[in-house]
């Protein structure tokens, strides 16, 4: 009996880093689940799943695919996440995971100091270079809007329609007014926002239908609209009225305002908005002060997307979902 117990707490003295590391490692994958799940939400679609379905493709390269997956994982962290938290965050196995990382790292788009927790290097910007260097009309409104941004003394940004969320292409921020350091880049889900109301109220019906069918409506304030068919009304009320006001529904004390920029042909391919705290500005005066500005630059950056604008051909993507 004491022999027993004797070697039981020599088992425990030597070996209490393997019990701590596995208890850290369950922990963070727990914590990482928690902050990938927002409440209210239905089943999260992983990285990896959508990877899945386009496994048959056979000019799909899943490792290629499964790399970037891993970068972009890393945007949902503020902190250096180990591979566990990785593979939590992707849905990937944590040995796919691990040679992602290992090819990264020798490629020089990550690193660490450890050997646990990994961080992205700053060669990895050039990634998204590669994007605003091959899409000229991104770097040409930065003028207009810094020049709207000064006018307003707010943020102005240009987002466009990616799946079932926005996507910055250009921002010019003057206040941080949210939480999350919004830059060029950066998502947000569509539905309540004022960027990505404007962009859905656009939308053919039919791609409307399906994406209303597919929404999870997510609680983020006591204001965010989660009823599907009051999401429709508004979405008619802007295809009606030409603007989007969204008022604190993604985040307490954010108000924004936005309107539509087109092409020559008259398609919507993006939206230009302006962000303020509701304790700044009114809403009348965003309708009465904003928003005649946001249309006269509106209109200012459809003579860019206009063919020959310049000398050159400015195109945004088309709408995506």
């Amino acid at each position: 009996m004491g022999t027993s117990r004797s070697r039981s707490k020599t088992e425990r003295r030597q070996h209490p880093r393997k019990q701590d590391r596995r208890e850290e490692v369950r922990w963070e994958q727990e914590k990482t689940r928690r902050e990938a799940a927002p409440r209210d939400a239905g089943p999260r679609v992983t990285p990896a799943a959508r990877i899945q379905t386009l496994a048959g493709d056979p000019s799909f390269m899943t490792s290629l695919a499964r790399g970037l997956s891993v970068i972009e994982a890393f945007s949902s962290s503020r902190h250096h996440p180990t591979a566990a938290a990785l593979s939590a965050q992707t849905g990937l196995p944590r040995a796919s995971v691990h040679r992602c990382l290992y090819t990264l790292r020798r490629l020089g788009f990550v690193d660490s100091d450890d050997e646990r927790h990994f961080y992205l290097r700053p060669s990895v910007l050039a990634l998204g270079y590669s994007y605003l260097y091959s899409a000229p009309l991104a770097s040409a409104t930065q003028p207009v809007l810094e020049r709207l941004s000064r006018l307003l003394h707010e943020s102005c940004s240009i987002a466009t329609l990616e799946n079932d969320g926005i996507v910055y292409v250009a921002r010019s921020p003057v206040t941080r007014i949210m939480s999350v350091d919004l830059r060029v880049g950066s998502r947000l889900p569509a539905y309540c926002t004022s960027m990505g109301r404007v962009l859905l109220a656009n939308v053919s019906a039919e791609k409307l239908r399906l994406y209303v069918e597919r929404l999870s409506l997510i609680r983020y304030t006591d204001r965010t609209v989660t009823s599907k068919e009051k999401l429709l009304r508004l979405l008619h009320s802007v295809e009606r009225e030409g603007y989007a006001i969204v008022d604190q529904e993604l985040e307490i004390g954010l108000r924004s305002i936005a309107v539509p920029l087109r092409d020559a042909s008259g398609t919507v391919v993006a939206a230009l908005n302006a962000s303020t705290h509701a304790q700044r500005v009114s809403l009348h005066e965003m309708q009465s002060r904003f928003l005649p500005a946001l249309y006269a630059v509106a209109q200012e950056l459809s003579l860019l997307l206009a063919p020959g604008a310049g000398g050159r051909n400015w195109r945004l993507p088309h709408i995506k979902m």
